[in-house]
């Protein structure tokens, strides 16, 4: 089954909304299209609290609900305003993650000048996938799960409280994982930069299992990750830097100017990933 599949029950959401739990909430259906057959997702009507996160998840146990943030852009354009979901589960192969960034590598690297020297040491040549980390590889069950939770609801304080995020609310999304939520609500963020929703989804999915990502927060063009366990150095971080680079090339032309830099001075220790298409 895809993990774009909404697993989630529309009943789900409703009962969330008609609860005191969370407090009061509005239920969205709305698309770029028009009215979607079902709530997309719950979304708190106060602007979200720091502590937001930690007091979703009880709420969530056996729900088939996820968290996630919802900021606005530049333009104070709100990401439920702009949704486009696709329609169905997509079938039950999902792309190759490893694939898609070798592709993606490159399609960007043929794009950067003097034989793709800001690409160093790998200029143009695709590197390979970075290695799982230890602490998240599969087998981990529920406190590997834990830790993760516990991560993306440390980076969601720190988020709200450094007002990184642009009228922040919390959402609910119905999706079998935290990688699926962009693709089950119709996130528009990355869509300039290609429409390939199912190979954006399977690349999550495969952070979330290599190094236990979770789907944080969403702005009309950013998207925010939270990592339990960052890479500690910057050799470390070069081969995952690469994949960030294969993901969202701004990370680099837009923000360390190099690979090397960023995996020297945007990665180690770090445990919020942003990626933005502007």
């Amino acid at each position: 089954m895809a993990d774009t599949t909404r697993t989630g029950t529309a009943d789900a959401l409703r009962s969330l909304a008609a609860s005191a739990a969370l407090g009061p909430g509005t239920l969205i259906d709305r698309t770029v299209l028009g009215r979607w057959p079902e709530p997309l997702l719950w979304r708190a009507d106060a602007p979200a609290a720091p502590e937001c996160w930690e007091r979703a998840l009880p709420v969530l146990e056996g729900t088939g609900l996820r968290p996630v943030l919802l900021g606005r852009g530049s333009r104070g354009t709100a990401v439920e305003d702009d949704l486009l979901p696709a329609g169905g589960g997509g079938g039950d192969r999902e792309p190759d993650a490893f694939a898609a960034l070798a592709a993606w590598w490159r399609e960007h690297g043929a794009r950067e000048p003097d034989g793709g020297a800001a690409l160093r040491p790998y200029g143009r040549r695709w590197p390979g996938p970075a290695r799982a980390r230890a602490a998240v590889r599969p087998g981990g069950g529920a406190e590997r799960h834990g830790r993760a939770d516990e991560a993306a609801a440390s980076v969601a304080r720190s988020l709200v409280e450094r007002g990184l995020l642009r009228r922040p609310r919390l959402a609910l999304v119905p999706a079998r994982r935290s990688s699926a939520i962009p693709a089950a609500i119709g996130w528009t963020g990355a869509l300039a930069h290609g429409a390939d929703t199912a190979r954006r989804t399977a690349v999550l999915r495969s952070w979330e299992e290599r190094f236990g990502v979770r789907v944080v927060a969403l702005e009309t063009e950013a998207l925010h990750l939270s990592v339990p366990s960052p890479p500690r150095d910057a050799a470390q971080a070069l081969p995952l830097a690469a994949e960030h680079y294969a993901f969202c090339p701004l990370v680099v032309r837009q923000g360390a100017g190099t690979l090397a830099r960023y995996a020297e001075k945007w990665l180690p220790g770090r445990d919020l990933w942003s990626f933005w298409w502007d």
